[in-house]
């Protein structure tokens, strides 16, 4: 069963037009280490995990960064829905809206496309959940990097916000390890 509450797991405020900023945060849209190859990431990782409570923790954490998905979605959408011509020309956001106007598409700051390569899935729960640790922090590094540019208050709020996520993802990845550490020993595989 599917319960999808209508509204964003946390608001999102943008106080200002800004197509450059919005071509940067699009990198958690569809990049390598962004929110949708996080979520399909760990939602599909779930199925190797050795224990219940592995696999809610993959289930939880993976729905959540869907959710963290349709926040930078937001974000985007709302730095460029009132751009006009002359604010697009010449900035990053000018290729993408070449490619798709003022539409949110999945790719990173560099333009590339999201591809189902970007994600992690051994069928190793030990394997996984170190993939799952890295690819955890390298996210959060990604919104350090964006909050030291983002000149925007609102913007900068729903990205501190991401980031202790991510910080909180990692450890509870770091518990799950643990647990399928423990199981791993008790089962005698190492």
């Amino acid at each position: 069963m599917w319960i999808y509450e209508k509204r964003l797991q946390y608001p999102v405020r943008v106080d200002t037009t800004n197509p450059t900023l919005a071509a940067m945060i699009i990198e958690q849209f569809g990049g390598a280490d962004g929110e949708l190859s996080a979520g399909i990431r760990y939602l599909s990782q779930r199925w190797s995990m050795p224990t219940g409570k592995t696999k809610a923790l993959l289930t939880d954490i993976g729905t959540e960064e869907l959710a963290h998905w349709e926040m930078i979605g937001t974000l985007v959408y709302k730095l460029t829905k009132d751009a006009t011509i002359d604010q697009i020309k010449g900035t990053p956001f000018e290729a993408h809206y070449v490619n798709h106007g003022k539409g949110v598409y999945p790719h990173d700051a560099a333009g590339v496309p999201w591809i189902a390569a970007y994600i992690g899935v051994k069928g190793d729960p030990v394997a996984d959940l170190y993939e799952d640790m890295a690819a955890e922090e390298k996210a959060r590094a990604t919104y350090e990097w964006l909050i030291n540019i983002s000149d925007d208050p609102g913007v900068t709020d729903t990205l501190r916000f991401l980031r202790q996520r991510e910080i909180v993802h990692f450890q509870r990845f770091g518990e799950a390890l643990r647990m399928v550490q423990e199981h791993n020993e008790s089962k005698k595989y190492y």
